[in-house]
């Protein structure tokens, strides 16, 4: 009887992999969104100018990572977590571009409705 122990690439634990790699930069650029998103809710004629601008922003930036976390994670969904596919970073990015789309509709409501900054 021969059994064969398969023993799991040790190199592989926490190394930044092509599978990782894309699902991070998605996740980072919807974290982008939601701080331009929520500096501008925050501060309406503060540092970011138009605060239509940063409302487009914000959007932009959820609706790319929606879209891309959501590819990948419909792509690698049946392999779970810890598997250094990107699964885990790819469900980050969709639930961060998630709050950077309402982010930005709220800013954008916001800025269409002429609300200015000590206004009630």
């Amino acid at each position: 009887m021969n059994i064969a122990l398969v023993q799991p690439d040790s190199s592989v634990g926490y190394a930044l992999t092509s599978g990782r790699l894309v699902p991070t930069v998605v996740a980072l650029i919807a974290l982008a969104g939601v701080v331009v998103g929520g500096l501008a809710l925050a501060r309406p004629g503060g540092r970011f100018g138009q605060s239509r601008t940063a409302a487009n922003a914000a959007l932009t930036a959820g609706l790319v990572s929606v879209a891309g976390g959501g590819v990948w994670a419909a792509t690698t969904a049946g392999t779970g977590f810890g598997t250094g596919n990107g699964f885990a970073g790819a469900l980050v990015a969709v639930m961060l571009g998630l709050v950077s789309l309402a982010l930005g509709g709220l800013v954008r409501a916001r800025a269409r409705n002429g609300h200015r900054a000590g206004s009630a």
